[in-house]
């Protein structure tokens, strides 16, 4: 299990801006995120390899008296799994997220923003208990520094912030899935053998691996048509494998069919041609 405590990231953002600006700024400000939607609610899918850019609105309500600059300042949403202070692990947003002010009073600014979370699984992910319902947090860090060394002194302040509990959001492992039926071309009333792999991202190898003990809908769409039948339920074995036997009866596409479950993604095969002679 990896233990992450929260504002690392921002921080070391944060420095690379600061150490060129010199900044003054007052303590960390109370804000108030509300509204919080990550991937417009749906589940968030990652394989191995591909970037996942997920979508995330909210609305963020600020003192009117403080300035968030993103150069010595910022303000956005995080994904979380385990306590706030001393996460398991921890997804920031890309910075600069898109606000409009949309209310003032004489003490606060509310703003509707818009922002991404990009979710590398090389570099965010390491384990199967990544794959949950993370927890769904608002942070705010700075930095003040004062590089002027004529005086033989400099300094560098950070600050930082975190609010808890905003809502939530699920991040499955992605899953892939295959179908061949055999022997091709085969005799009507004869045997036709249907093999498959049901396998899923595995973060930890960086590769893919069996997924077992799950059932997984055989289906079956005849030549000419455009819609896919349920045959049979047939329950994937060791390495995630798949295999049944139907009776050859007319031309057409078997694939395998996975619903998902609450940690893996749902998938379909590609349906295999097979000619009944």
């Amino acid at each position: 299990m990896r233990k992450l405590a929260i504002g690392t990231v921002v921080s070391g953002a944060l420095a690379l801006s600061a150490l060129a600006v010199p900044a003054a700024q007052a303590a960390t400000p109370d804000l108030v995120f509300a509204d919080v939607t990550v991937n417009n609610g749906k589940a968030i899918v990652v394989g191995t390899t591909n970037e996942v850019v997920v979508p995330v609105t909210y609305t963020l309500t600020r003192p009117s008296d403080v300035t968030i600059d993103y150069k010595t300042s910022a303000a956005g949403v995080m994904l979380y799994r385990g306590g706030l202070a001393d996460g398991d692990n921890m997804i920031e947003d890309d910075a600069s997220p898109e606000c409009t002010t949309t209310a003032t009073t004489d003490t606060t600014v509310t703003q509707s923003c818009s922002d991404t979370l990009t979710v590398d699984p090389s570099f965010s992910l390491f384990e199967a208990a990544d794959a949950t319902t993370w927890k769904v947090g608002g942070y705010y860090g700075r930095m003040d520094s004062d590089l002027d060394d004529s005086d033989e002194h400099i300094s560098v302040e950070y600050g930082f912030a975190a609010w808890g509990d905003k809502g939530t959001a699920k991040l499955q492992r992605y899953a892939k899935l295959t179908a061949n039926a055999s022997p091709e071309p085969v005799k009507k009333g004869k045997t036709i053998t249907v093999t498959g792999w049901l396998t899923r991202a595995n973060w930890a190898t960086g590769g893919y691996s069996g997924y077992v003990s799950q059932k997984a809908t055989l289906q079956f769409r005849a030549k000419g048509s455009d819609t896919y039948s349920t045959v049979k339920t047939v329950t994937s074995s060791t390495a995630g494998a798949l295999k049944t036997t139907v009776t050859a009866s007319k031309d057409g596409y078997y694939r395998y069919v996975f619903a998902g479950t609450a940690t893996t993604a749902a998938a379909k095969a590609t349906g295999d041609y097979i000619d009944v002679q």
